[in-house]
């Protein structure tokens, strides 16, 4: 440590400053120039940011047999499902989700520490009052003898008021590089809430279509169940009147207990959907209306883009951007460490030990010092340092061209499953239409006596699991769209 410090014991005179006075306070500004114009002159250790370049195609393969009516994703994409109680979900989810609530604590921690990196850039200052009483050795004294006492008193007061200040001189960028750091991880966590708040908003919408699913499949299957009942009936009536054995009866029974053990099943499935809905949304006691999504629009499609935009519209990948920034800034940090640390300390006050006379010309004091630590023998554990921090920031780097990677994936794959998703609901609307007709014509031919009622049941079971089929892509289609809409961004804009 080197420190240079000089003391002056008379600072304050009640009607003119004491010679003693005014050397520090010439000397005071010299310093500051020098230190100023020194730190103007540093530079940062450690490699300035810059964005991974990742290779991306110049297009979406499947973005030209999939194009869309909108002009880009709106932030409150989900209202473009014109469904009011999904808007209701949503909009509560976003304030009341646990996930959402801890991300936002998440910035407030970010934050606080980013203004503590800004603040370690200006001086500390700190105040100091002691008062004390003390007994000193008699046998210390500048009058003592070689066996003598000290003349002076033995037992004495010591008043002391002052101001101490401290400064690091960031001459390596040791202290900037926090701060980019700092920075940097703020801007991570908030990038990582809207990334949540993303996901969460198609959760929601997922949920609820898978909720609305159901519906529309109980609806189905009670219709199935009436179908059932009545052919419980009809083949009871016509074994009575001897036309057909009791085999036709134990058929249609067995038909009608499949239909009930289905349509229990599928009561099941919606409970724990909306569960996870309440969760979700943070709605414990939630209970949606029973809704048919057969009923639901199909929303405007947006464009693909260019996937060059997704490094930029995408919160997750501007989120594994920042982390990279604040790894790569922490490199500068560890070289930084290798170097000495100078350090400015001041301090200003009175001292006396009586305390009428701590306001005296003769009480002031003062001080001011430079000085330098570092390391002379460390072994190589500074520059192993470096090199983990090195290491850091070669994994975030790798992170971020992963996340770019699966954005890319997650849309290619969201155009081609919208894609044919919406050709498979005209297949099976086509189905539904033709297992309709031929359960009308198996009716006809069983009640005419051409056939056996193993053809009514056969038809009936197709007609619902068509209805059924088309139900379940109905929600697939709906929820690839939600895919579409979230991976694009879904309307998100980024911080500048």
């Amino acid at each position: 440590m080197i420190r240079l410090h000089r003391l002056g014991p008379h600072w304050f005179a009640p009607r003119r400053l004491a010679p003693q006075w005014l050397a520090p306070q010439r000397l005071a500004p010299q310093w500051f120039v020098s230190l100023v114009a020194l730190l103007a002159g540093c530079t940062m250790l450690g490699p300035d940011f810059q964005r991974p370049q990742v290779a991306l195609p110049d297009r979406y393969a499947e973005a030209s047999e999939a194009g869309g009516t909108l002009t880009s994703v709106p932030s409150n994409w989900w209202r473009l499902y014109e469904e009011p109680e999904l808007d209701r979900l949503v909009d509560a989810g976003l304030v009341r989700n646990t996930d959402v609530r801890l991300a936002s604590a998440r910035i407030e921690e970010a934050a606080a520490v980013l203004r503590e990196a800004q603040a370690t850039l200006l001086p500390l200052i700190e105040g100091n009052v002691d008062a004390g009483r003390a007994r000193t050795s008699q046998r210390t004294g500048a009058a003592s003898g070689s066996g003598g006492s000290s003349a002076g008193p033995a037992v004495r007061n010591n008043f002391r008021i002052a101001a101490t200040s401290s400064f690091e001189l960031d001459f390596w960028g040791r202290l900037r590089r926090l701060r980019e750091s700092a920075g940097a991880d703020f801007l991570a966590s908030r990038y990582g809430r809207d990334a949540v708040m993303q996901a969460l908003s198609a959760a929601i919408a997922q949920t609820y279509f898978t909720v609305r699913s159901l519906d529309a499949q109980l609806v189905v299957s009670n219709e199935t169940l009436a179908v059932a009942d009545d052919s419980v009936e009809i083949a009871r009536a016509r074994a009575q009147a001897g036309l057909v054995s009791d085999l036709d009866v134990y058929q249609a029974q067995g038909n009608q207990a499949q239909v009930a053990a289905q349509i229990k099943d599928l009561r099941r499935l919606r409970a724990a959907a909306v569960h996870q809905l309440g969760v979700l949304t943070g709605k414990l006691d939630l209970q949606p209306e029973r809704s048919d999504m057969r009923t639901l629009p199909s929303p405007p499609l947006p464009p693909a883009g260019l996937p060059a935009a997704l490094l930029e519209r995408r919160p997750d990948v501007r989120q594994a951007e920042a982390v990279f920034a604040a790894a790569n800034a922490q490199i500068g940090v560890a070289r930084a460490a290798q170097f000495p640390t100078l350090s400015l300390t001041a301090s200003l006050g009175v001292q006396s030990a009586e305390l009428g006379n701590l306001l005296t010309a003769s009480a002031g004091i003062w001080s001011f010092g430079l000085g330098a630590v570092g390391p002379i023998f460390d072994a190589g554990r500074y520059a192993a340092r470096t090199q983990q921090a090195e290491a850091r920031a070669r994994q975030a780097a790798i992170l971020y061209e992963q996340t770019v990677e699966n954005a890319f994936r997650e849309v290619s794959d969201a155009l081609s499953n919208v894609r044919l998703a919406a050709d498979a609901e005209q297949d099976l609307a086509a189905r539904v239409t033709q297992a309709r007709n031929a359960l009308r014509l198996a009716t006809m031919r069983y009640e005419a006596g051409y056939s056996a009622y193993l053809e009514v049941l056969d038809a009936q079971r197709t007609v619902n699991e068509a209805q059924l089929a088309a139900a379940r892509n109905r929600q697939i289609f709906l929820g690839f769209t939600v895919d579409l809409m979230s991976a694009l961004g879904g309307g998100w804009t980024p911080y500048h």
